[in-house]
């Protein structure tokens, strides 16, 4: 992943690989309380704008109701606009694929903002103009990921927020650094944090998951912390990095040892097929080197032409039956 993207990367990943991680989310920002076994419906994740091809986070559709989330890391004073005509052009898909009579239903709408700052709203709202003259505003809800706490981030299963949980102490990673009790307290707080993570996941029998999100963990974490290196690799540690290496290394020994059972096998094999067929092929050998032998012999005898062609052609046929390396 880019540095500079790496924050929406890792949200779109999430979204790509377990797209049930938005359900908790969309149930937190819109009051709604869907399942998380709901049918996920996925839309189309471009759509042609002014600017050219515009890239959705996510869009999905839950029930009756279609769900466009946002993912920003930074502030951008244009994000309304932005929302409108994604979700105008979300709306307008939708109306094609249902067909006559149109109608135009546009998505719940909803910016993730992974900072925030005393200027960030808690609603994007622009006003809209009809033809007719009539206005209304056009509302975007907001969610801020850093007035999440630990624990009510487990209690309401918003797993989806947990790879970005360290960037609330980004400003203050200078300090911390340089302190062993404001260190100690952190690495505490991230062991907590994957503790949290395997009693919602492995508990559950999700191991995929758990080292799906573990990784984005540490993928975020590393780069929040990458000018502090004794701190990165304390805070990698307790956020379960030694625990995804293990696996890995688990993982590539499982193969290595596959490829070695098949390589030995393969030897295995190819050394019975040589020796099958070096028998075969020197018994063939042999043998056609007799029936030349016997025919010379039998001509200089007298035999005649048509006995020793019958007798030729026996010891011939003869000769294809298979033979096995077991039975010699």
């Amino acid at each position: 992943m880019e540095t500079n993207t790496i924050f929406d990367s890792v949200f779109k990943t999430m979204v790509h690989k377990a797209p049930r991680l938005l359900i908790p989310f969309i149930n937190e920002v819109f009051g709604r309380n869907y399942p998380e076994n709901c049918t996920i419906v996925r839309f189309n994740s471009e759509h042609e704008g002014h600017k050219g091809a515009i890239i959705d986070d996510s869009v999905i559709r839950l029930q009756d109701k279609i769900y466009h989330i946002e993912c920003q890391s930074t502030a951008d004073s244009n994000m309304v606009v932005r929302m409108i005509e994604y979700d105008f052009a979300i709306a307008l898909e939708d109306a094609l694929n249902r067909g006559k009579p149109y109608r135009l239903e546009f998505p719940a709408s909803c910016v993730l903002y992974l900072r925030h700052n005393s200027a960030t709203p808690d609603v994007l709202s622009m006003e809209v103009v009809l033809p007719n003259g009539e206005s209304f505003d056009y509302d975007v809800r907001v969610f801020k990921a850093q007035l999440v706490g630990k624990d009510e981030l487990f209690q309401k299963r918003l797993l989806i927020l947990l790879p970005y949980y360290l960037m609330r102490y980004e400003s203050a990673l200078a300090g911390i650094s340089d302190d062993d009790e404001q260190t100690s307290r952190l690495v505490s707080e991230c062991t907590e944090l994957r503790m949290g993570l395997a009693e919602a996941t492995l508990d559950k029998g999700d191991t995929l998951l758990y080292e799906e999100l573990t990784e984005l963990i540490i993928r975020v974490s590393d780069y929040v912390t990458r000018a502090y290196e004794a701190l990165q690799k304390k805070v990698r540690a307790a956020m379960g990095g030694e625990v995804l290496e293990l696996l890995n290394d688990r993982a590539k020994r499982l193969e290595h040892e596959a490829e070695d059972r098949g390589l030995a096998l393969g030897l295995q094999q190819g050394l019975q097929q040589g020796l099958q067929q070096g028998m075969e092929q020197g018994m063939e050998q042999g043998m056609e080197q007799g029936v030349s032998d016997l025919a010379n012999l039998l001509k200089g005898l007298g035999i005649e032409e048509e006995i020793l062609d019958q007798a030729i052609e026996a010891l011939r046929e003869n000769r294809k039956q298979p033979v096995s390396v077991e039975e010699e």
